[in-house]
């Protein structure tokens, strides 16, 4: 059976904290940890009242504490935000304080809006255009020293950090596979290019020093309960996560409803952004997990749940913990 991860936010509910945010974050590492999950990955968005995790390296130092086995990464570091030696420096410092758990996903968005962004990074002149090369030059600040090299990342040097690649289309698929990198599709918030995706990601494939041959990670919503319906009920936090977005106002994790209030216009654009999900009992969700691999021979599972209730968020992966081994004794 192929791994399971975890992709959190570190979502700020409404009537919380951030400070709140990232104790949960923490206790559903050391949770996934206990439950057998690989990696557990922090993203990096800005401006945003529901996320706590725009500080992602130093999120990341805070869940690698705490946890003693689990590879903890960015699920990704946007790298238009940042020159390459700062993140070389932060996660080289991050493989040093925690070795052989740290991953590096990057990401070519800038994970907010373009107002932000200009805060961030100030020039944003060819900041994307320029991803394929600050992504050569992660490799070769991570590399080894080279004879006359005059810049290095110190920590970082020779570390190898290995990096993956994630997007929700086909740039970041077709450049992970002429580089040789693992590569992360960012299925759980838009879905439409996934299966395209992932046949040019392995079609494409050329091998490298870090990876012999294509691994592919999916993401999906995994939204698990008692009850198909109480499942549906905790995912009306993350549909209405989406409605706020896409009206221009965003806002903390808000509680779960009974009955949803948008236009069909809305309706109809949720349910295309969040088409990839897992909702419902034990047996339901066994069933759909095991579908989402056939279907996209998946190397790795990437699972998400934006989920208002820290418990109901913490059983919900445990019920898919139980699932994955349910299919592995199937298997």
């Amino acid at each position: 059976m192929i791994p399971f991860s975890v992709l959190d936010l570190s979502p700020i509910t409404q009537g919380s904290s951030a400070a709140d945010a990232l104790r949960n974050t923490r206790d559903l590492a050391q949770q996934a940890e206990r439950l057998g999950y690989r990696r557990y990955w922090l993203a990096e968005h800005h401006n945003m009242t529901g996320i706590a995790s725009a500080a992602t390296a130093v999120v990341i130092g805070h869940v690698a504490a705490a946890t003693s086995t689990l590879r903890v990464g960015s699920g990704g570091v946007m790298l238009p935000n940042h020159s390459p030696l700062v993140i070389a420096e932060q996660f080289g410092t991050l493989a040093s304080l925690f070795p052989g758990r740290i991953d590096l996903g990057l990401g070519r968005a800038p994970g907010t809006d373009q107002a932000t962004a200009r805060a961030l990074r100030r020039d944003l002149q060819n900041s994307a255009e320029s991803f394929p090369e600050d992504v050569l030059e992660l490799q070769r600040l991570f590399g080894p020293e080279e004879p006359g090299q005059r810049i290095r990342a110190v920590p970082g040097t020779g570390l190898q950090v290995p990096l993956w690649l994630l997007g929700s289309s086909l740039y970041s698929a077709q450049l992970a596979a002429a580089l040789g990198l693992p590569f992360a599709f960012a299925s759980h918030f838009a879905p439409d290019q996934l299966f395209t995706a992932l046949e040019l990601y392995r079609s494409r494939f050329q091998a490298s020093a870090q990876l012999a041959k294509p691994y592919a990670m999916v993401g999906v919503n995994v939204f698990a309960a008692a009850t198909d319906a109480e499942a549906q009920r905790l995912f009306t936090s993350l549909q209405q996560q989406f409605i706020n977005l896409r009206r221009g106002t965003p806002g903390p994790l808000q509680a779960p409803v009974e009955q949803l209030e948008m236009h069909p216009g809305e309706r109809a654009g949720v349910e295309q952004a969040l088409g990839f999900s897992v909702i419902g009992s034990p047996a339901t969700v066994e069933a759909g997990l095991a579908e989402v691999i056939e279907r996209t021979r998946a190397d790795e599972l990437m699972v998400t749940a934006q989920i208002y209730d820290h418990a109901a968020r913490v059983r919900s992966f445990e019920i898919v913990a139980e699932a994955r081994q349910a299919l592995a004794a199937k298997a």
